[in-house]
């Protein structure tokens, strides 16, 4: 599930995790933003609907991406694993410029597109410059190391989040959505102790991180991002706590990120956003 090797001469596009319950009408900041980074009016965007149990939901974000300009936008309902092995399909996501993972569930997009044509197909896509953004479900599956479920609360707990293998387009981060509004700092914290490699990053709605080639990340959007760094971790309890226990961990490093902020994924350092995001 590693990110593919981006070849000599290219550059991989946009990862952009959204903390789900994105505008879409009245100031859609993060969608406009997605397309032009897709070439505007002229983009090719290319829907996965998968993680919804709801039949509409592709057809539903068609509209809104017609509504804000795109023509030619397709949604492509992978609902089984034998839908990864249609050409039609898979050439129709060849052709796109960007695509977009809606929500519902991050174990339905899990195990019905990891190990798959489709799965290798986004991850090389990436690689080679196409833009690729989810939301909500479609957020955590991005990542390599991805939060299958858990229970809420502000306190890390041994036992209170599952991890499962995502997508694999980035292997830095660990990605928790909708995350002030169900009060997962606990279950981000919790993930992070079990293995303190990667950055751990909890999307308010209407928020999201465009990460950029330079892995360096962009607060879009109307909450915040909280950055967990574990890099400086010096002592962690998760190996000797019981189930439901309290975990120790000492030495981290949390950031607010509001729209305009940056983030380094590489050097670690964050940015406060320019006065002119602020305005």
């Amino acid at each position: 599930m590693s990110p593919s090797r981006v070849q000599d001469g290219d550059a991989r596009g946009l990862i952009v995790p959204i903390g789900g319950a994105e505008e879409k009408v009245r100031s859609p900041a993060i969608l406009r933003r997605f397309i032009e980074a897709c070439g505007g009016n002229e983009a090719r965007i290319a829907i996965i609907p998968t993680a919804s149990a709801v039949d509409d939901t592709g057809a539903r974000y068609e509209s809104v991406f017609q509504d804000l300009g795109v023509d030619r936008v397709r949604s492509l309902p992978f609902q089984s694993r034998a839908d990864c092995e249609r050409e039609d399909w898979l050439n129709k996501l060849k052709r796109a410029h960007g695509i977009f993972l809606t929500g519902g569930n991050q174990l339905r997009l899990s195990t019905t597109l990891g190990g798959t044509p489709v799965a290798r197909l986004l991850r090389s896509l990436n690689a080679a410059g196409v833009h690729l953004a989810g939301t909500s479900a479609g957020a955590a599956f991005l990542c390599e190391h991805m939060i299958a479920f858990g229970d809420e609360g502000a306190s890390p707990r041994a036992n209170l989040v599952s991890l499962a293998p995502g997508l694999g387009v980035t292997n830095r981060v660990i990605i928790d959505q909708h995350f002030r509004q169900r009060d997962r700092l606990g279950r981000l914290l919790s993930a992070l102790a079990y293995n303190p490699f990667a950055v751990g990053l909890g999307l308010d709605e209407d928020t999201a991180a465009f990460i950029g080639p330079d892995d360096r990340l962009e607060v879009a959007g109307s909450g915040a991002i909280t950055v967990v760094d574990p890099a400086g971790v010096e002592f962690s309890s998760m190996d000797s706590a019981n189930r439901g226990d309290p975990v120790c961990i000492l030495g981290l490093k949390l950031h607010i990120l509001t729209a305009g902020a940056t983030f380094d994924l590489t050097t670690r350092q964050a940015a406060a956003p320019l006065e002119s995001s602020r305005t």
